[in-house]
């Protein structure tokens, strides 16, 4: 469907462009009242310009916003239906005028847009449907006035034809970014929800395995501070149990027998992660649930990857009972595969299935971790490669710059868009603009300046080596122990949200 939007100083008029329906959606710029018109209340001097669609609304610090899609890209078919991703947007003030802001309002005005801009969400809803599972719809805050993206595959085995799609979605619960969005709430939402479901049709005949990921279900934290790997900590002045009972209550509820897969170091500092989840699934007592811990870096590490078996041995113990089996192409209902044939066997549609799935966590880390996901080079090739390790190496640079500098941006932006924090066109403050602490600006320029005077130091030696020697050990000195400082006092050189620090944030 082509959509239409009509602008006036007064008005934003909605309408079908192509179906010939006489009906136009009206949404006031003075009021915000959105109504029924026709297509003939729709002034003549109305500036006129195509969309796809309408993401929802906002409230920002110049007033509303209507954010509109103007771009979208057809990704494939679904049970009949078209699965359309949204590729770019728009931010549309329903203001005329900016001249009633302070020159910090502006600054601040101009910041959210970029925000949402950034995000890029792909949300699975294209229209307005109130039977949607609400866990996934992201712009449901947006859409508040007005009431993952699929991998699509047709594939072919023995000479049969059958779709097979892989379809993740993001919960918008408890939703964040990598280091600032850890463990649960209170409610048993744990953070970075992610549902993700493989669907085979073939001959009419439909089957579906559905597996769920998300962080470790009690209340824990893990603030980036400078280091390359924060050290966890689990909170000790809550009930972690009652979070927990309620998180697996929920997924029994809504997907029956649980099979838990941890994959955590148990070693090091995720080891009371381990020692602490094991603890409560036995503290719980639930027959509905099973818990598998598998140590992935201790097993596969030194290239091991074989050494997955091990855990595939481990879960086919349980499949039987728990259900934990991958969509069966044999089975009579689906009929694709002949009698003692496997998929392996089939070269072609285990290289889609692989990248399929390579795919898919790529798109998923790109949300929370700010870079591609690790390790897909085995994914899709069954081994390690060198250019795998060393895109690893990029993508670990990638994500340490991001988690440090640049996530506490992008927790403002999901917490704006799902509505987590409220923007009070009365509020003349910004928390947006704090003062920085004098050691933000202070003590890098001293390690700077310090290290070097260091390498001056060595590139044009004085007139004895005793002399070089303790310039260079007086200056290498003071560049150490200002980086300890820094490492020290680590939190206040990160980038930490500023819109939301409550239950969330800790």
């Amino acid at each position: 469907m082509k959509l239409c939007l009509h602008t006036t100083a007064e008005k934003f008029y909605i309408e079908a462009c192509d179906d010939g329906a006489g009906d136009v959606l009206a949404i006031d710029r003075v009021s915000t009242e959105v109504t029924l018109a026709v297509r003939k209340d729709i002034p003549p001097s109305a500036v006129t310009r195509p969309m796809c669609g309408i993401m929802g609304t906002i409230r920002l610090v110049a007033g509303m916003y209507l954010i509109v899609i103007t771009k979208k890209k057809k990704v494939g078919d679904l049970l009949g239906h078209a699965v359309w991703k949204a590729t770019d947007f728009d931010i549309i003030s329903y203001k005329k005028t900016v001249l009633h802001l302070t020159d910090t309002q502006v600054g601040s005005s101009s910041f959210f847009p970029s925000c949402n801009l950034a995000l890029n969400i792909a949300g699975e809803n294209c229209h307005l449907d109130y039977s949607a599972d609400q866990r996934f719809v992201w712009n449901g805050h947006l859409l508040r006035e007005f009431m993952a993206q699929p991998e699509v595959n047709s594939c072919c085995i023995n000479g049969k034809i059958f779709d097979w799609n892989i379809i993740s979605r993001r919960s918008c619960f408890r939703a964040g970014v990598r280091y600032y969005i850890r463990g649960i709430d209170s409610e048993g939402h744990a953070a970075n929800f992610v549902e993700t479901e493989q669907i085979v049709q073939y001959n009419g005949a439909k089957a579906s395995f559905v597996q769920t990921r998300g962080s470790i279900p009690f209340y824990w934290s893990q603030r980036p501070n400078l280091k390359y790997k924060p050290k966890p900590q689990i909170s000790k002045s809550v009930n972690h149990l009652d979070g927990f009972q309620r998180h697996f209550d929920s997924q029994i509820i809504t997907y029956g027998k649980q099979v838990i897969l941890n994959l955590v170091n148990q070693k090091g500092s995720e080891k009371p992660l381990e020692q602490a989840f094991a603890k409560m699934v036995d503290s719980l007592g639930n027959g509905m649930i099973k818990y598998v811990a598998f140590d992935f870096h201790k097993e596969c590490s030194r290239m091991r990857w074989h050494r997955l078996q091990i855990l595939v041995d481990m879960v086919a113990e349980i499949q039987n009972e728990f259900g934990l089996v991958l969509i069966s192409l044999t089975k009579t209902r689906i009929g694709v595969l002949h009698v003692g044939q496997r998929i392996e066997e089939q070269a072609d549609f285990e290289k889609i299935y692989k990248n399929a799935w390579a795919d898919n966590a790529n798109a998923c880390a790109k949300q929370y971790a700010g870079t591609g996901a690790l390790k897909t080079d085995f994914t899709r090739t069954g081994k390690r490669t060198q250019w795998g390790l060393l895109m690893d190496g990029w993508n670990s640079m990638i994500r340490y710059y991001k988690n440090n500098f640049s996530d506490g941006f992008r927790q403002d932006s999901i917490d704006l868009f799902l509505g987590n924090y409220a923007v009070e066109e009365a509020d003349m403050n910004t928390p947006l603009h704090e003062p920085k602490d004098w050691k933000f600006l202070t003590l890098p320029i001293i390690m700077v300046v310090a290290f070097s005077m260091c390498i001056i130091c060595l590139l044009m030696a004085g007139d004895t080596w005793t002399e070089t020697l303790a310039y260079v050990l007086f200056w290498g000195s003071a560049s150490v122990v200002t980086a300890g400082v820094i490492l020290f006092n680590g939190r206040d050189f990160v980038d930490a949200p500023k819109l939301v620090q409550k239950e969330k944030m800790d």
